[in-house]
């Protein structure tokens, strides 16, 4: 795919967002030279000259090498200084927590893992958030102000107005919790908070540079079912911050879902409805905390288990007739498939999907739909919460050319 790359506007006002453009190019190509960044931004070269100087001067960009000779003199070649800062992504999921530490380049530095017991309250939860962050950040041996915040990846449907979660299906007995601000006050760091499947979303395209520039759906498969959509390099979160919420699409009017409903798409493709469907067939499991036996499926059915297989692609089979709506109203042609839920069994589930778009997306002979494997991996909640805080920090944004 044709690289693109934020184009700059040389007006004085709006240097901020110019700054962010170049520090976006020259970490998305993972190297370039001023000439090139010159080009591929619309910049002029003074206006260059002078954010290179002062990105330079703020340690976050050195040079580094330099470019093949093509007859004259060799070009400089840029480099984001990746270790200049590091943040900490925290992912609940409802049996466990993940927090990793992520450096400027998008790599996962440290990484802790701790369970969630079953009805934990909030307080304790938070208690639980706080700990991670403090051992990465005491792991990390970063200087002082270098780990720039803590980003939170949740299960929606989220309050952003008052930074709470409000009644997550996965997580019963929370009504309206204040999260991000309880972990920020305990952690003595800034937070900032989004569903899970948007911050994946954010983590893929921070992660990916030119394989993840443009326009794509991140499909996140955890405990739930969501996705994130990136267009035109720009997250969309919705008017509520609660885009993506397909989990609870009406897909019939069958099953009861963990929200009350019937029909949800969750009720067919979550991993507890996966583990539902195999224990009620007479597979072995009940008692089991729902992601370990769900695990066990899927390698028995990457090693060849008829059932455990049939199980998968049935599920995979729902996902891609609606993801085939997504894709359809949104006219993108990248589907990117990230998860916990994708483990052991990532191919059987990618192709499963990957035949439901192919027959059911409009226009697919004007507009193939490729599907992919995150470039993340399993983490992709946390490395999406720590890219917030990038993204956040460092990425442009139409609303600052805008004035918003």
């Amino acid at each position: 795919m044709k690289q693109e790359f934020w184009q700059g506007t040389n007006l004085p006002r709006v240097g901020g967002f110019n700054r962010a453009v170049v520090l976006d190019a020259i970490r998305a190509n993972g190297g370039v030279s001023r000439v090139e960044l010159a080009r591929r931004t619309g910049l002029t070269a003074q206006t260059m000259s002078n954010i290179v100087r002062a990105l330079m001067a703020d340690g976050l960009v050195a040079e580094d090498g330099h470019a093949p000779s093509t007859g004259g003199k060799r070009r400089v070649m840029l480099r984001v200084v990746a270790d200049a800062y590091q943040s900490v992504g925290l992912h609940l999921d409802p049996e466990r927590i993940t927090g990793v530490l992520l450096d400027l380049d998008g790599r996962v530095r440290l990484r802790n893992t701790r369970r969630v017991a079953e009805g934990a309250s909030p307080e304790a939860v938070v208690g639980a958030l706080t700990r991670t962050v403090h051992h990465l950040v005491r792991r990390s041996e970063a200087g002082d102000g270098r780990v720039l915040g803590v980003g939170l990846a949740v299960p929606g449907p989220l309050d952003d107005t008052h930074r709470r979660v409000f009644s997550p299906p996965n997580l019963p007995g929370w009504a309206e919790v204040p999260l991000a601000d309880m972990v920020q006050e305990r952690a003595g760091l800034p937070v900032v908070m989004d569903n899970d499947a948007t911050a994946a979303a954010i983590g893929e395209r921070w992660a990916g540079g030119v394989e993840r520039a443009g326009s794509f759906v991140y499909v996140y498969l955890g405990s739930g079912v969501g996705v994130g959509v990136v267009l035109g390099d720009q997250v969309y979160r919705g008017i509520s911050n609660n885009a993506g919420e397909i989990g609870h699409l009406p897909t019939g009017t069958g099953k009861e879902c963990a929200c009350g409903k019937r029909g949800c798409l969750e009720a067919y493709c979550s991993m507890r409805a996966v583990v539902a469907e195999w224990t009620a067939a007479g597979g072995d499991g009940a008692g089991a905390p729902v992601s370990d036996v769900y695990q066990r499926i899927c390698r028995d059915a990457a090693q060849g288990d008829i059932a455990a297989a049939r199980l998968l692609r049935q599920a995979a089979s729902r996902l891609g007739q609606t993801l085939a709506t997504v894709v359809s109203v949104l006219d993108v042609d990248r589907v990117v498939l990230g998860g916990p839920a994708l483990r052991h069994a990532g191919e059987i589930i990618r192709e499963r999907v990957r035949k439901a778009l192919h027959a059911q997306v409009w226009a697919a002979r004007v507009r193939p739909v490729e599907v992919h494997s995150a470039l993340i991996g399993e983490d992709a909640g946390a490395v999406g919460a720590a890219s917030l805080v990038l993204d956040h920090a460092y990425s442009p944004r139409l609303a600052t050319l805008l004035g918003g």
